[in-house]
């Protein structure tokens, strides 16, 4: 008989569970007496804890510098523009270093530098493009370097997106201001200097394998 019980087992009553201790809830809370979790696994969970908090803040004071680098790239701009179609435009241009470098007051209709005039409106929702990428990608920011070239782009893409909604000769037709004038080459501003700073930096983090999360990959 006690072999047969044995192999069929007894009915689960109170006595027979192991003197009434309480089994595991649905949420995995060990029963009265049973071991909890040992150190090892409270370790781990309260260092992964940990860096999830250590890294909130730090994003966000990414995304910071990244709208102050955009604000500032964005306010000189705009400021240098005013300064010239109020002091410069229709009239000579004032040479700065002789004849290699010049400010000149130009009304740019085409892209960076003075390209492509026939496509003002594609150039122009190609900018509020960028601007919206940019605002997403911010959202996963955690390198510092990285903040830096977004925060160039997005001032550079505001300043030049402003020309285009706000200057003649229309809404999302308008021309942008350029005034820096070098020698054989093409006139532009501040905001076509922040973009294109901007772009080399992203392309010098790529090349070191440096992500906007602020991972580094070797290829």
């Amino acid at each position: 008989m006690a072999e047969a019980e044995r192999i069929i087992g007894t009915p689960d009553t109170p006595d027979a569970a192991g003197g009434g201790k309480e089994r595991p809830d649905s949420e995995g809370t060990p029963a009265a007496g049973e071991p909890g979790p040992g150190p090892a696994a409270a370790g781990a969970s309260g260092t992964g804890e940990a860096e999830a908090t250590a890294a909130r803040p730090r994003g966000r004071r990414r995304i910071a510098v990244l709208f102050a680098v955009a604000a500032f790239a964005y306010a000189i701009d705009l400021i240098s523009k005013l300064i010239v179609v109020a002091k410069l435009e229709h009239h000579p241009p004032i040479e700065i270093v002789g004849d290699w470098l010049k400010f000149e007051a130009i009304r740019n209709a085409g892209a960076a530098f003075g390209f492509g005039e026939a496509f003002t409106v594609i150039f122009t929702m190609i900018a509020a493009a960028v601007i919206v990428v940019i605002a997403r990608l911010a959202r996963k920011l955690y390198s510092l370097p990285w903040a830096i070239a977004l925060g160039l782009l997005l001032g550079g893409a505001l300043g030049n997106l402003t020309d285009r909604i706000f200057r003649a000769p229309g809404v999302f037709e308008g021309a942008v201001v350029d005034f820096i004038a070098p020698k054989h080459f093409a006139v532009f501003n501040l905001a076509d200097s922040a973009i294109v700073c901007g772009g080399i930096l992203i392309v010098l983090l790529s090349f070191r394998g440096l992500d906007p999360d602020g991972t580094v990959h070797k290829d």
